[in-house]
């Protein structure tokens, strides 16, 4: 099943966009997943399978190094643009 996930990324420290630099980096190095980087937030897509593991460990290591908010929306309806 295809799915999309689309990540707003809140890390709480003064220089926030080193983490959301470093969320995008660790994204790209999945080339089976569509990624398509906004000003507001991250739309990534594949197959479910793959996908989730992929979000999971990505938000683990940020979340060891950060303090941080994900927003998280799923849908199994729309692709990423």
């Amino acid at each position: 099943m295809h799915i999309t996930v689309e990540i707003s990324y809140y890390p709480l420290v003064t220089n926030y966009d080193q983490p959301v630099f470093e969320l995008v980096e660790l994204l790209k190095q999945h080339e089976n997943l569509s990624l398509a980087v906004g000003m507001m937030s991250t739309q990534i897509g594949g197959n479910y399978d793959v996908v989730m593991p992929v979000l999971n460990n990505c938000m683990k290591q940020l979340m060891q190094k950060y303090p941080s908010v994900f927003n998280l929306k799923i849908a199994n309806a729309c692709e990423v643009k």
